[in-house]
């Protein structure tokens, strides 16, 4: 067992593992799932506005990130940064927030899994199916690395294969080059603005905007394996400068072909999209295809969840927070018993998923809805005092291997965004819960760490 502080794990994974894992991280089951939803609200228009804006403020939040992951590639990555720039208090809050961000996602993830899997064998139970995935997924963690890094690359590919012939089918048949509702005809894009750019109102922007900084979660997870990243440098760097196209291309390309095929009338969480027009192209088995596509992006998230929850608690360790047998690894370098906690900390989601849906799963969904947003804040003000500190040592800026651009106004922008959508959530009474929940939360786990530090000074 490891017991010497180090800044990393092995670094065993390649950069095409790790670029295909930036690229399809950040595609979803929102995405999926819950895109007719947003177009509903927000119209097309509306909605395209919404997840541009929120490719932006995940772009300059990458920005900053890219300068302090490439010059300091450590597993832990924001906290340790947060730790060091913005106090060990804040460091602590944004590793508890991270942790619990990922690991209260495992849960209904598990679930999902088990449900559709209920399509092709209805008679098999759920449960079966959710404790199956959990046996895989911690398999997949435990055994190395490298197996993690493989499987994240071959699923992102499924999903990344699916958005790319989902985008050029449907501009087929916007075109009328393919046929849909059994017709070759030019549809062009008359649902823009045929109901009025905004059909629902202006406001319908802002509403959807609160739930596109929580779609785009998970391209963060770039930094954390920073750590275990061969030639860090090299591949960070390449990952996150493409983090604004992949997001423009997948997302945005989605909901314009979505929106050009299907009024927003029409679009709403009860089918998904995707199933609606691939069957509406004639594509047999679409349906299949979709809850296919859908498991692997489920099984994805709940590999990425179990990975990233799991450093985060090594990193906590590591850094001396929590007790150092979550820093203990085994002969692959995975630090099994962060990885067992983490998985505990998902079963213990999933039965309040059934047993206290109303009450503590309410809450814990409310703050890991937000904490994404708060760590996004904190790698923004982190990016901000690291270059600070950085030129008050005597050392040269152009030494940096990367730099941000535009220095400070990026990490100013990224922060005041981020800012400005956790306050845009007041403004919702569906969500305004969320603030209920994780502002006290913050503030009792800075205070916590607070009086700890204090307390261990004596």
């Amino acid at each position: 067992m490891a017991e010497e502080h180090k800044n990393h794990l092995s670094r065993a994974m390649t950069s095409r593992q790790v670029l295909m894992i930036s690229l399809g991280g950040v595609i979803g089951t929102g995405l999926f799932l819950s895109s007719g939803y947003t177009i509903h609200e927000a119209g097309p228009v509306g909605t395209i506005l919404a997840y541009l804006i929120g490719a932006v403020i995940v772009y300059l939040v990458m920005l900053c990130l890219g300068e302090i992951s490439v010059a300091m590639p450590e597993t832990g990555s924001f906290h340790v940064y947060a730790q060091k720039y913005l106090g060990k208090s804040a460091g602590f809050v944004v590793a508890i927030l991270y942790w619990l961000t990922w690991t209260i996602a495992l849960g209904p993830e598990f679930t999902a899994a088990g449900l559709i899997m209920q399509h092709w064998f209805p008679n098999i139970g759920t449960w079966i199916w959710s404790l199956l995935f959990m046996i895989l997924i911690f398999a997949i963690n435990a055994f190395s690395v490298k197996w993690f890094a493989e499987t994240e690359f071959w699923f992102s590919s499924i999903k990344v294969a699916a958005i790319v012939a989902f985008i050029l089918l449907g501009a087929g048949a916007i075109f009328g080059i393919f046929s849909f509702h059994g017709n070759h005809q030019l549809i062009g894009f008359k649902n823009f603005y045929e109901h009025g750019l905004f059909p629902n109102g202006f406001g319908g922007v802002f509403i959807t905007m609160l739930t596109v900084n929580f779609a785009f979660s998970g391209t963060e997870l770039i930094g954390i394996t920073a750590g275990e990243t061969k030639n860090p440098a090299t591949t960070i760097l390449k990952a996150i400068k493409t983090t604004l196209w992949r997001l423009i291309i997948f997302f945005i390309g989605s909901m314009i072909v979505m929106s050009s095929l299907i009024s927003y009338k029409q679009t709403g969480v009860t089918q998904s999209p995707f199933v609606l027009i691939f069957s509406e192209m004639g594509i047999p088995f679409a349906a299949d295809i979709m809850n296919f596509v859908v498991l692997t992006a489920i099984i994805l998230a709940a590999n990425s969840g179990l990975y990233a929850s799991t450093r985060m608690l090594w990193s906590l360790a590591n850094e001396g927070i929590i007790p150092k047998i979550f820093k203990q690894t085994n002969r692959k370098e995975i630090p099994i018993y962060a990885l067992i906690a983490s998985m505990i900390g998902g079963v213990f989601a999933l039965f309040s998923t059934v047993y206290a849906a109303g009450s503590v799963y309410l809450v814990l969904v409310s703050i890991s809805g937000l904490a994404v947003v708060f760590v996004w804040m904190a790698i923004a003000l982190s990016e901000l005092q690291f270059r600070k500190h950085y030129v008050a040592s005597g050392k040269d800026v152009r030494d940096l291997v990367y730099r941000t651009p535009f220095y400070p106004w990026t990490p100013l922008a990224a922060f005041i965004l981020c800012f400005l959508s956790c306050i845009l959530i007041w403004f919702d009474s569906n969500q305004r819960v969320a603030l209920y929940y994780t502002v006290p939360f913050v503030v009792i786990c800075y205070v916590f760490y607070e009086i700890k530090i204090r307390y261990d000074k004596k």
